[in-house]
């Protein structure tokens, strides 16, 4: 008897953790454990890694995009060039949308975390969910829209100044870019209206379309529509970057590098190549993969995959900003200057890539938007002592 009841004394001294057991929401088993020893475990540091990368994602992303508004809209407010500027609002509009997407959904995601993922006590009539959900979904397929608008406003702009400069003005370009926020914002809403709202995935700190076990075609189709319009998008972002960079070498090779427009042509499909290069690679993997869940009769349990593909499209959005801000022609033309120094001193190219610099950049400056966005000077071409004096 002495001895059991030595026993019982010391048995809160041996038993150093506590482990209870919750059931969530999807019948998921969630085992929490602490210790009086340690009072960190796998499971506490999992939890504040995720709320750490998602804080750095957050703020990573707001600052990017911030930085990148900032040149872009200095830009736009000096060009003067009726196509350029075109191509100016839709970038600053699909900057901003990162910046808003960033801000809204990084939000939620550390007001989940915060509210230690307990949806039924903070969001009992799933009004957070909705929101959540119809958040993931706009800013996730606007960007998308925004990089195939542009795509084949730079291919008409190319291909048909004429056309472009006549037919598309600028209250035009902000009609197309209301309507497609509007198609993004449709598609958001679209389960909400259908009475088929977003569902709390298996890691609980998010939502996103009822992929598992649907109950009918409304549960396959609202996935199938979102990942056909991602894929849509990004197929005719890349027949039309393929048309337009097609016509530029077409004609450089036709030696027509002395019409205006060429450089500033140049740099935005170098900025388009890159949107559409960071779109394929970040919101590839996620789309095919909703399409194979959707079509899938039985589901396998993959959240851990799929939330994997869902933090790998976030990415777009913070690399998105760094395509303007890299990939302009002051840097462009530093860069090529760099690889220049490392061939040799003098250099053909590197002349005459000077003088069509120059020679685009004095005309900007001195002329306004005209009917077309090419005109040809090769009837009053610039000395190089005039060049030279002018640098």
């Amino acid at each position: 008897m002495l001895v059991q009841m030595n026993h019982a004394s010391h048995l809160p001294s041996l038993l150093s953790c506590r482990f209870h057991f919750t059931m969530s929401g999807n019948g998921s088993l969630e085992t929490g454990c602490r210790s009086e020893i340690r009072p960190s475990n796998n499971t506490c540091s999992q939890k504040e890694l995720s709320v750490t990368a998602s804080a750095i994602s957050m703020s990573v992303g707001i600052f990017s995009n911030s930085l990148a508004l900032f040149i872009l809209i200095k830009s736009y407010n000096r060009i003067r060039i009726k196509s350029k500027a075109s191509f100016l609002l839709f970038a600053s509009s699909l900057v901003i949308t990162d910046l808003l997407g960033h801000l809204i959904n990084g939000s939620l995601v550390l007001f989940v975390y915060s509210s230690h993922k307990k949806w039924e006590t903070f969001d009992p009539h799933r009004i957070v969910c909705s929101v959540f959900g119809a958040c993931m979904v706009f800013f996730g397929l606007s960007p998308l829209l925004l990089g195939s608008a542009m795509a084949v406003e730079r291919c008409i702009g190319v291909t048909r100044p004429i056309f472009h400069s006549t037919a598309l003005a600028s209250h035009h370009m902000k009609r197309l870019l209301g309507l497609t926020w509007l198609l993004a914002a449709l598609v958001a809403v679209l389960p909400v209206l259908l009475w088929r709202p977003y569902k709390v995935q298996r890691s609980r700190s998010w939502c996103f379309f009822h992929m598992e076990e649907p109950k009918d075609w409304l549960d396959v189709l609202l996935p199938l529509l979102f990942s056909m319009l991602g894929l849509l998008a990004l197929l005719l972002s890349i027949v039309c970057n393929t048309l337009t960079s097609c016509a530029l070498l077409q004609a450089r090779l036709r030696r027509k590098h002395h019409c205006r427009g060429t450089s500033y042509h140049i740099e935005m499909i170098c900025q388009l190549l890159a949107i559409m290069l960071v779109s394929c690679v970040c919101w590839g993997p996620l789309l095919i993969h909703l399409i194979m869940l959707s079509t899938r009769a039985k589901h396998e349990p993959t959240s851990f995959s799929l939330l994997m593909v869902v933090r790998m499209a976030t990415w777009n959005q913070i690399l998105d900003p760094w395509v303007y801000i890299l990939l302009r022609k002051a840097v462009l033309r530093k860069i090529f200057m760099l690889f220049h120094s490392c061939w040799g001193p003098k250099s053909h190219y590197l002349h005459r890539w000077q003088r069509s610099m120059l020679r685009s950049s004095m005309e900007t400056s001195n002329s306004g938007a005209g009917p077309s966005d090419c005109r040809c000077l090769g009837r009053f071409p610039l000395s190089d002592t005039t060049i030279k004096s002018i640098t």
